[in-house]
C-alpha cells in the first residue's frame, strides 16, 4: 500500500513550490519521497525529479507539430499520457516499496474541473499500482481579498472536489503574502472555514461587475452553501521546510485522512 499526494491548482498558486518544500520536509524526517513531475509546461524545476513527463512528450513539440496554443497542447499532453499510461507506471513500480509519491500536476484548471483525462490517469494509477492518493487543492490567498474571486476560488474547489471524488484538502496558499493586497472585509476565520456567504453580498454589490450580476451570484452561493464540503488550511511554505510543528501535524493529517476514508 503506497501514499502520496495529487498537487493541483491554478497557475501561480505555488504548486511546485509546494513540491519542493514538501520534499524537503519528508527527507528531513526520513521519508523517502519521489516528485513526479506531470506538467510538460514546467521547465524549471527547483526539486529533484524521480520522473518527468518531458521524458515522454514535450509541451513544445506538441504546439509546434500540432498547431495548438498552450492550453490546446497542456489537454494534448495529458491526452496522451493517458493513452500511454503504462509508460508511467513502468517509472513508478521501481519506486513503490519504499517511496512517497508527490505527483505535481499542470495548473490547467479544466483538467481537473472539466475533461477527464487527469481523474482517468490517477484511477488507473490507484487501481493498477494500489496507491492511496490525497489531492492538495492550492488556492493563492490573495483572492480573499476580492470577493468575487473568491466565489470563484469557491466553486472552483467545489467542482474540483466533486469531478476527482479523492480524499480532498483546499489550501490556502502564500498566506504570509495577503496582507500586501489590501485589508480583508472579514477576519481569516470567515474564508477558511467558508461561513455564512450571505454576509460577502455587501462587499460583492459594491463592485458594479458584481452588481450586475447579484442574482446570479446569490445563486451560486447558495450552491456552495449546499454542498457544505469546501474549507481551507492555510500554508507559508518558508516555515514548512525545517522542522516545524504545525507542519507536521499537516503532514499527518493528510495521512490520516488517507486511511479513514479509502
Amino acid at each position: 500500500m503506497v501514499f502520496g499526494q495529487v498537487v493541483i491548482g491554478p497557475p501561480g498558486s505555488g504548486k511546485t513550490t509546494y513540491c519542493n518544500g514538501m520534499s524537503q520536509f519528508l527527507s528531513l524526517v526520513g521519508r523517502k519521497v519521489a516528485v513526479i513531475n506531470l506538467d510538460p509546461a514546467n521547465d524549471a524545476l527547483p526539486y529533484e525529479c524521480a520522473i518527468n513527463i518531458e521524458d515522454l512528450i514535450k509541451l513544445s513539440d506538441v504546439m509546434s507539430e500540432h498547431s495548438l496554443g498552450p492550453n490546446g497542447g497542456l489537454v494534448y499532453c495529458m491526452d496522451y499520457l493517458e493513452m500511454n499510461i503504462d509508460w508511467l507506471e513502468e517509472k513508478l513500480k521501481p519506486l513503490i516499496e519504499d517511496h512517497y509519491f508527490l505527483f505535481d500536476f499542470p495548473g490547467q484548471v479544466e483538467l481537473f474541473s472539466l475533461h477527464t483525462n487527469a481523474r482517468n490517469i490517477i484511477n488507473k494509477l490507484i487501481k493498477k499500482l494500489d496507491l492511496r492518493l490525497t489531492a492538495v487543492h492550492l488556492v493563492d490567498a490573495h483572492l480573499c481579498c476580492d470577493p468575487g474571486k473568491y466565489v470563484s476560488a469557491l466553486l472552483l474547489s467545489l467542482s474540483t472536489m466533486l469531478h476527482l471524488e479523492l480524499p480532498h484538502i483546499n489550501v490556502l496558499s502564500k498566506i504570509d503574502l495577503i496582507e500586501n493586497y489590501g485589508n480583508l472585509a472579514f477576519n481569516l476565520d470567515f474564508y477558511t472555514d467558508v461561513q455564512d456567504l450571505s454576509y460577502l453580498q455587501y462587499h460583492l454589490d459594491q463592485d458594479p461587475r458584481s452588481a450586475k450580476y447579484r442574482k446570479l451570484t446569490k445563486e451560486l452561493c447558495d450552491v456552495i452553501d449546499d454542498f457544505s464540503l469546501v474549507n481551507f488550511s492555510t500554508l507559508d511554505i518558508q516555515v514548512c521546510t525545517g522542522n516545524n510543528l504545525l507542519f507536521q501535524f499537516s503532514f499527518m493529517l493528510l495521512n490520516w485522512l488517507v486511511h479513514a476514508i479509502q
